[in-house]
């Protein structure tokens, strides 16, 4: 699959990046991927979302072609493709797509998976990691993405969790809500797929969320954000507490690999399969 997509009528090769004829608004800030480019390589936040997405494709779709869709900078497809999976990022944002390439990600689609126009019933795996938040109509979408599965194709779900946590981060990001487990698994099964695992994950991190953004978004307090503001967030520092935290996100890997769960996080992961 990933080389047919080479031959689609609605692609075209620019400077080795494929772009889509047709370019479709997205709900996301313009400066989004650039910020992340400069986090992702020392946030301890992509880094263990990587880890666990990367556990369950190595158990559910080992040696099948994984299409990244919404994969901003490529910082997943450049891990799937160090681990010998062939990955095709498709990401509408053209920063990110050159990002992508500066990473060493081979197929890079500068395109939404609607503008691409791919063939239905084609794709091996989909991956939506922290993009389904960002879709106003995620029913739509989502049905979408089955569509364009093969039967017994997979897709694998990341999603800002508990929009008890909903905060003025959120609303920069260009989210319309966040979701419990339950809610997403239960849109999925709707739409038809089959529930292979889900959990919640970054265990810690929604009290500190709900006391520094939630509650001051909802007493409509400004925050003034500092220049690293976003480093500091994505790093866990040196000393005891970061000793902690790392051993909490090494239980949390070691659970998932092993296909346990968890009954809160921050963030929600889910594997489907279409039926």
């Amino acid at each position: 699959m990933a080389s047919n997509f080479q031959n689609n009528p609605n692609l075209y090769l620019k400077d080795g990046i494929y772009f889509a004829k047709e370019q479709s608004a997205i709900s996301y800030p313009e400066e989004g991927n650039q910020e992340c480019f400069q986090l992702e390589d020392n946030s301890f936040w992509f880094r263990h979302r990587n880890n666990c997405i990367a556990a369950l494709v190595e158990k559910f779709s080992k040696d099948e072609v994984f299409f990244d869709i919404g994969g901003g900078n490529g910082f997943f497809s450049a891990m799937l493709q160090q681990k010998g999976f062939e990955s095709v990022l498709v990401e509408p944002g053209i920063a990110g797509c050159v990002n992508a390439k500066k990473r060493g990600v081979q197929s890079v689609i500068c395109s939404t998976l609607s503008d691409a126009k791919f063939e239905k019933n084609s794709i091996d795996n989909i991956g939506l990691f922290d993009v389904v938040e960002h879709i106003d109509d995620h029913i739509e979408f989502l049905t979408e993405n089955y569509e364009y599965l093969k039967k017994g194709g997979k897709i694998y779900i990341t999603v800002p969790a508990l929009q008890i946590l909903f905060s003025e981060e959120d609303v920069y990001a260009g989210h319309f809500r966040r979701y419990t487990v339950a809610q997403m698994a239960g849109i999925l099964e709707k739409i038809g797929f089959k529930i292979k695992y889900k959990t919640y994950f970054f265990t810690f991190l929604p009290i500190p969320l709900l006391l520094l953004n939630a509650i001051p978004y909802r007493m409509g307090l400004k925050k003034k954000k500092k220049e690293d503001h976003y480093a500091n967030r994505h790093s866990l520092g040196d000393g005891f507490v970061s000793r902690i935290l790392n051993k909490i996100l090494r239980f949390e890997s070691n659970r998932i690999k092993n296909l346990k769960t968890m009954s809160l996080g921050s963030s929600c992961l889910i594997v489907a399969e279409k039926k």
